[in-house]
């Protein structure tokens, strides 16, 4: 039996799988060979296209049975070159367009890929293409939690409601809109996904052991889509659920606890993923406490994954958080490559070390972190954050493909690339909630699958994947209007906030809106030391913290000078003078107001472009954007007015064209 569609709640959003976009598959007659519950998936898929646009599905024909002008074919690859369980062929000869694959999420995947290119893919001939991905995991954290927290609520930086999971501290019972969900990600190309969140408290904590059956149900709807469930544990659960007096990673009464808690999750779910941990960061137990090091704590949960092909995913995102705002020696942006560099290949190979693409904390710039590149011997997965916290919270379009491509296209040295260099996957924090559009604007859908795509091919064009975007879910009419909206979107939110790859400037907490001196005498460790002299934080290697040498040459020797550091990242790396002068030729202190003030007048065009697409889009849609971007051009001004008034204020330096600042 062909498994079914699953069906949607009224009123929830189809994002980029509107019936639509099956219309050129389903009006056609189609093969599908081969067997397996993935198989049954397409078969699914085909027999639904078929039955809304007027085809047909036929199983398992011998050759020459008839004409089709689709075969899906498992098992019919004969490439010299290995496809893997997820790569495809696609070929059109003779009227008849054939994918083949050796795996079912292959063939899975051959089918989305013949939806996306509509009825080009039934044009003309075409010769055989393969394709897989480049990285074999391909992974959303969801930051949710069970039980909502007094502080972070029911999704810790979720700006699209409560969790898609769970609902009155247990899993949700209606799990329907879950393989909805699996269904979109596998659309997109995304294999995995831990379902809870990083900071792990108690009731989440349960989850391992005497709560792993409602894993168990999640894990059940979402594998039809190829997607493999990961969960996020406690360094600590061995005290926290074992009752053990240590959780000591070379105590043999820790191992063996490892070792069964993690037997028993396989049981439940045979094809589990791993485990994602946060440790010694932000006041989360860790290794430390035991005279460890990270690489003893990582080892000890890969050995207990080893014998069922499991990972652990060991975030990077270490640092003092209790810092003394005084000292100028500690900072930040070193942490990470202090802490683990010296680790490198200690390591084990299913150990795989999950590193923020930069070295603070998902800011609207800054430099690609120079661990990425400096670690050879272990196994790295790149982190990226496609939930806005940072980035106007899915109250602000900002799409962040050109950014993360800015970013997995970066070469530390010029044999590899950061996409080439993250061999253990590409992860981003999950922006999608119970909210009827999956993303609360649903202009953020398009980072949701951005990211998927580049997850599969870092190097691709992120122009060509929003394009893409644009049309399966809106169909070719708003296209040109909608891709100017989106596309130029991530400088426009970079003019309006922070300057030149300084950073933060935010409302502490909640980190929406503006605040300059927000975190300016916190223990956070992020600051922009802005005084009546100057700006910007001096990370150089002769006057300052030493961070700009962590890099390999050339960028150490670029990133030391003020006079080479690009102007984007100019306050990142050094204190300079209000009057310093960019390659841009403008001065700094120019540069912030004439910035802000684009940056709102940008906005401004941006929702008129939005308005006159009123006709074009489903009016709620529409209404729930043109809503966003009142909130949007409020926060832009806000910014402008509170950013151009304190370095007013602060430099005594007016602006050149005259305009008010307050």
């Amino acid at each position: 039996m062909p498994l079914p569609v699953p069906v949607l709640p009224e009123g929830v959003d189809p994002a980029w799988l509107p019936p639509a976009a099956f219309r050129a598959v389903g009006g056609r007659r189609t093969l599908i060979r081969g067997s397996g519950p993935l198989v049954e998936t397409v078969h699914g898929e085909v027999a639904e296209a078929c039955l809304r646009f007027g085809g047909r599905v036929v199983r398992d024909a011998e050759p020459g049975d008839g004409a089709y002008d689709l075969v899906l074919d498992l098992g019919g690859a004969d490439d010299p070159e290995p496809l893997g369980e997820e790569g495809f062929t696609c070929a059109r000869e003779g009227g008849t367009t054939t994918v083949t694959a050796v795996g079912g999420r292959g063939l899975l995947y051959g089918l989305f890929h013949v939806v996306r290119l509509g009825e080009a893919a039934f044009t003309g001939e075409q010769a055989r293409e393969r394709h897989h991905p480049a990285l074999a995991l391909r992974m959303l954290d969801h930051w949710d939690n069970v039980a909502v927290h007094p502080v972070m609520g029911q999704v810790e930086r979720g700006y699209a409601g409560g969790s898609l999971f769970w609902e009155d501290g247990r899993a949700r019972e209606d799990l329907e809109r879950v393989r909805a969900y699996g269904r979109l990600l596998a659309a997109c190309g995304i294999n995995a996904v831990a379902v809870n969140n990083v900071n792990v408290h108690e009731t989440e904590a349960r989850l391992l052991t005497d709560r792993i059956g409602e894993v168990a149900a999640i894990a059940d709807v979402l594998r039809p889509y190829g997607i493999r469930t990961h969960l996020s544990v406690s360094f600590a659960a061995p005290v926290v659920l074992g009752g053990l007096p240590t959780a000591d990673p070379l105590e043999e009464t820790v191992r063996d606890w490892w070792a069964t808690a993690t037997g028993a999750v396989y049981e439940a779910i045979p094809d589990f993923g791993g485990y994602v941990v946060k440790a010694d960061s932000e006041g989360r137990p860790g290794p430390f406490a035991y005279g460890r090091s990270h690489a003893d704590g990582a080892n000890l949960l890969a050995a207990a994954l080893e014998p069922y092909g499991g990972t652990v995913h060991w975030r990077a995102f270490v640092y003092d958080h209790c810092q003394d705002w005084r000292d100028r020696g500690t900072d930040r942006a070193r942490a990470a490559y202090d802490h683990f560099v010296p680790l490198d290949g200690a390591f084990a190979a299913g150990a795989v070390l999950q590193v923020k693409h930069g070295p603070m904390d998902f800011q609207v710039r800054e430099p690609v972190s120079p661990l990425i590149g400096a670690m050879p011997g272990t196994r790295l997965a790149v982190e990226l954050q496609a939930t806005q916290e940072y980035t106007g919270q899915q109250w602000h379009v900002c799409w962040l493909g050109p950014m993360w491509s800015e970013v997995l296209r970066f070469r530390h040295r010029p044999e590899s690339s950061v996409g080439e260099l993250a061999r253990g996957g590409l992860i981003a924090v999950s922006n999608a909630g119970d909210d009827p559009f999956w993303t609360g604007h649903p202009l953020a859908q398009a980072n949701l699958y951005t990211f998927g795509r580049l997850a599969w091919r870092p190097d691709a064009d992120p122009d060509g994947i929003l394009d893409e975007w644009i049309r399966l879910t809106f169909g070719p009419g708003p296209e040109p209007g909608l891709h100017a909206v989106l596309d130029g979107s991530w400088r426009t939110y970079e003019k309006y906030t922070a300057p030149l790859g300084v950073g933060f400037m935010v409302q502490p907490g909640h980190h929406y809106g503006p605040s300059v001196d927000g975190y300016e005498y916190s223990p956070w460790g992020t600051y922009h030391f802005a005084d009546r002299d100057g700006i910007g934080v001096d990370r150089s290697v002769a006057t300052g913290t030493g961070y700009a040498g962590q890099y390999a040459k050339p960028w150490a020797e670029l990133y030391e000078s003020p006079d080479t550091c690009p102007d984007e990242l100019l306050l990142f790396f050094h204190h300079v003078s209000y009057g310093h002068t960019l390659h841009s030729g403008k001065t700094v202190i120019q540069h912030i107001y004439d910035t802000h003030f684009e940056g709102v007048e940008e906005v401004e065009e941006a929702r008129e472009v939005w308005d006159s697409l009123a006709g074009l889009v489903d009016p709620v849609l529409h209404a729930r954007v043109a809503e966003r971007y009142e909130e949007q051009l409020r926060g832009a001004r806000e910014w402008r007015d509170q950013i151009n008034s304190y370095f007013l204020r602060k430099s005594g330096v007016p602006d050149e064209r005259g305009r008010r600042i307050y």
